[in-house]
């Protein structure tokens, strides 16, 4: 299982190259090009040394990098993969065991319990299984690929500052294939920006002290604009005559104008006072949620709209929530499908993302737009009607 969590960790976090990013070419000169960097930006040049000496470039990190399949299962097989009664009473475990953490984190960075529980599971099972990759080398790999080098050369940077702080062992540290450290799974930099010695140790280790993880992860959250105190999600049930066009994360609305049309809570009562967005993961036959300004910070921490529905949904189990109701979505898109899918919005002008075989945000935006123009259902889920109407 924790397999298939790594290969989520930060695959959808491509943002445009930038064209003054280096990358590529021989891999010694880039190594070579990062170390005079770090020295720039003030590093000893003996330190930068230690740093680098030995790096080597990992294949197995790009291969990593570019498997997609995870991401091609609906939300609620994967809800089903990935949430299991093991883990929730794992989780209950945790929460009574580190109650005092946990107490911590809701004061002092207003982060509910179960939000920090949900990514501790699915990062590395409760940190049973933190990554086996060589930290330094998997960072320098994916900075010199080309793919992303805009996001990776500065967690090489920063990576190299945790090791002149004594924080970090550029031989022996190991995490996922994305450079990901610790038990909620923390890049360099955020570990820098973010880190807290939870403890009292003196020394922040997000390996080791599930303390100084939790609360790093949860003032990592706060520094992304989590709202304390509020809740993130909510399993909702759907009247049959809505207009299904208003689902979705373009569409946000006040709580109280959802209930007026129609829009009921299945597990206590709704967030009054807040605004929300109504989503169907798989489509208005599927489960609908209601999504407040909370969700959004998920996707900070992750860009893969099936894990930050899942990862959001069992945050709700371990509070209490009940089992969602899955209904009876319609047939989707298989990879293949969704690949030819994508490659025909393309061709009509829209912004998929790439053709990837993944149902994201831009897949969805577009699939809602062809709904539209069709006449269809507008509710995002992409089937085979609409594909053979292509």
């Amino acid at each position: 299982m924790r397999q298939l969590i790594c290969t989520l960790a930060l695959t959808l976090l491509a943002q445009p190259v930038l064209a003054d990013t280096p990358c590529g070419g021989n891999f010694a000169s880039f190594v070579s090009e990062l170390k005079t960097e770090a020295i720039a930006n003030g590093i000893e040049p003996a330190t930068a040394d230690a740093f680098f000496d030995g790096i080597r470039q990992d294949p197995a990190v790009l291969a990593a990098d570019r498997k997609q399949g995870v991401f091609q299962i609906p939300f609620v097989d994967f809800a089903r993969r990935l949430i299991s009664e093991d883990r929730l009473r794992r989780g209950r475990a945790n929460a009574q065991k580190y109650d005092a953490i946990f107490d911590r984190v809701e004061t002092e960075y207003g982060v509910d319990r179960g939000v920090l529980l949900a990514f501790w599971a699915f990062e590395t099972d409760y940190g049973a299984f933190q990554g086996d990759f060589n930290t330094a080398n998997a960072l320098v790999t994916l900075a010199h690929d080309c793919r992303r080098p805009q996001l990776f050369r500065p967690q090489v940077l920063a990576a190299v500052t945790l090791f002149a702080q004594g924080g970090f062992d550029p031989r022996r540290t190991t995490g996922a294939w994305a450079g990901e450290i610790g038990m909620v799974q923390m890049l360099p930099r955020d570990i820098l920006e973010n880190g807290v010695d939870g403890d009292g140790d003196g020394v922040v280790s997000l390996k080791t002290s599930a303390p100084d993880a939790l609360l790093s992860g949860a003032r990592m959250l706060q520094s992304l604009g989590w709202r304390a105190g509020e809740p993130w999600l909510a399993e909702v049930v759907m009247p049959s005559d809505f207009d299904w066009s208003l689902t979705g994360l373009e569409t946000t609305k006040p709580v109280s104008e959802w209930q007026s049309l129609g829009v009921q809570p299945r597990n206590g009562p709704l967030a009054e006072g807040l605004t929300g967005s109504v989503l169907l993961p798989q489509g208005k036959d599927g489960p609908a949620f209601l999504a407040y300004p909370n969700f959004r910070v998920y996707f900070d921490w992750n860009q893969s709209f099936t894990y930050v529905m899942t990862a959001a949904y069992f945050a709700t189990r371990l509070q209490g929530a009940q089992v969602f109701d899955a209904g009876s979505p319609r047939t989707g898109l298989d990879g293949t499908q969704m690949k030819a899918l994508q490659t025909k919005l393309e061709a009509r002008g829209h912004d998929v993302g790439g053709v990837d075989g993944i149902l994201g945000a831009g897949t969805r935006a577009a699939v809602r737009a062809e709904q539209v123009r069709l006449g269809l259902t507008v509710d995002g889920w992409p089937t085979p009607e609409l594909l053979s109407q292509l």
